[in-house]
């Protein structure tokens, strides 16, 4: 029962970042038409816009930032699969289980933990860009920061919880 209701849990945590990752991957697309129309208007029109250059900058943060905990789940993050790749499913599960709670997790929580009053500081001036004509949200783009850490976290709790139910299942039938 407490297996089942954990699986719960992390079949939600997936849905919430596969909703998150596949509504930021339209930053992309964003990111292609804005520095199209930066080009353009440079080259074409010889006009530069620093806000329109910010905004891809933003945009390319957000797109970084909100897809990689969909990108763990889809197993599309780096891994060096010297001895992953031949590995028994048992011994996938087990590396899964130790990476997810020795070095995702807690990466996760201190870069959390680290950069919130970072954050906050930048909320109580609320944060625009250096340049007079640039964006005035910069404190919207490092609240990124803390969100891309719980997103992390989460996902790596959801790994985790597959990590070990595989681990039960293969220590029940042997």
């Amino acid at each position: 029962m407490m297996s089942t209701s954990l699986l719960i849990l992390a079949d939600r945590i997936d849905r919430l970042t596969a909703a998150i990752g596949r509504g930021a991957a339209w930053l992309a697309l964003t990111i292609v038409l804005l520095q199209f129309a930066v080009v353009t208007m440079r080259y074409a029109l010889g006009l530069g816009s620093i806000w329109l250059s910010e905004s891809i900058f933003y945009a390319h943060a957000g797109l970084f930032m909100l897809v990689a905990a969909w990108t763990l789940h889809e197993g599309g993050h780096v891994r060096v699969d010297i001895f992953y790749a031949d590995a028994t499913p048992r011994t996938k599960a087990l590396v899964e289980l130790i990476g997810a709670l020795f070095l995702l997790i807690p990466f996760a929580v201190a870069l959390g933990i680290l950069s919130w009053p970072y954050v906050v500081r930048s909320w109580e001036i609320l944060e625009s860009s250096r340049e007079a004509s640039g964006l005035p949200f910069v404190f919207l783009l490092k609240t990124l920061i803390p969100v891309f850490a719980a997103l992390l976290a989460l996902q790596g709790t959801a790994e985790a919880i597959r990590a070990a139910d595989a681990l039960a299942h293969r220590a029940r039938r042997t």
